[in-house]
């Protein structure tokens, strides 16, 4: 049997404002036979995500740099093919941070490395969206920060994305009234048509903060509860002025900064004369909600209740092309890469 080669993407150089598919560089090398309790994933799908993009930089962030010349990070589905960890046999399907590569070699008696999934009801790659890391931190920031009560009204910018799609639908189930912000009147027409929010402003539509917020006086003419902010910038701005008292807001992500630009926030001084709750959230430091989050968010996509899509990017090779696209908005759902 040919030793196996594993293809692997790394982070060649840090990006000095916006990234190119310059900072990355594919290799190749030889892939080691399992040791005693190690476990040999060939990994079907990677993921995607915006927070990598904050990775690549050598600044301080709530997370390590990416190394230099390593795998990039990321999160994976794939099989089990060789082990040997009484835990995992080969066939076994799961989900790992295996990084931007073909194959993940770990110990499988690491807590946490490797969970087993089951692909009865729930296809794999959902693992890594609306079951997965995406989905729990939409019913983090929803559940746990906005907590919204049947007829409020919650607001979720980047709408259509892996993680707004989701707290968006998990929203509605509460019995709120859902107004999404995405770009371009195909987004918004899948949020409102297949997600089933209440509405959608299109912001490519509105040029400036007095627009959008006026659009949002329309969609929400009660006023914004709690709003999932994934975008900050002029959208952010325009939730402000149409905030309620005691209003929430979930800050996930802040993708309009992500190349080192400053966000200016045009009226901070709302924060206290509505007495509004900000509250900053990384999903990996609440693992103790994840098994309920996983149980709500498994069940509803098992059964039709929770919908989402997915763009799918062909081969290793693909990657850095597909994510550059994902930190622009070119992606329609969670942004995947199918390596097998």
């Amino acid at each position: 049997m040919s030793p196996l080669v594993n293809k692997q993407i790394v982070l060649a150089s840090r990006p000095q404002a916006e990234p190119s598919a310059d900072n990355f560089r594919l290799v190749e090398a030889p892939v080691a036979e399992p040791a005693e309790g190690q476990v040999l994933v060939r990994n079907h799908y990677l993921s995607l995500d915006p927070y990598m993009r904050g990775r690549m930089n050598d600044g301080k962030s709530y997370a390590q740099p990416q190394p230099l010349d390593q795998v990039m990070i990321g999160g994976t589905v794939g099989e089990v093919v060789a082990s040997r960890n009484p835990n995992f046999a080969v066939g076994d399907k799961v989900v790992g941070m295996g990084g931007w590569q073909h194959y993940l070699l770990v110990d499988g008696h690491q807590r946490g490395v490797l969970q087993k999934v089951d692909t009865t009801h729930i296809p794999l790659s959902a693992y890594l969206g609306a079951v997965g890391m995406p989905g729990v931190t939409a019913w983090y920031g929803l559940v746990r920060i906005i907590a919204p009560k049947a007829g409020e009204t919650v607001v979720v910018s980047a709408a259509s994305g892996a993680v707004g799609g989701v707290v968006g639908q998990l929203a509605k189930a509460r019995g709120a009234r859902v107004v999404g912000f995405a770009g371009g009147a195909d987004k918004c027409r899948y949020v409102v048509d297949e997600l089933g929010f209440d509405d959608c402003i299109d912001y490519k539509q509105h040029p400036d903060v007095r627009a959008l917020s006026a659009a949002l006086k329309a969609a929400a003419p009660n006023g914004v509860d709690g709003y999932f902010e994934n975008v900050g910038g002029m959208i952010l701005d325009a939730v402000m002025l149409r905030a309620n008292a005691f209003s929430r807001i979930a800050m996930c992500g802040m993708i309009s900064g992500y190349n080192g630009q400053p966000i200016p926030m045009s009226a901070p001084q709302l924060i206290l004369v509505n007495r509004m709750r900000i509250e900053g959230f990384i999903v990996s430091e609440h693992m103790a909600d994840w098994p309920e989050a996983l149980k709500e968010l498994g069940t509803m996509v098992a059964t039709g209740r929770l919908k989402y899509r997915e763009t799918v990017a062909e081969g290793i090779e693909a990657a850095p092309e597909a994510f550059l696209g994902l930190l622009k908005g070119r992606n329609f759902g969670k942004q995947l890469v199918k390596l097998i």
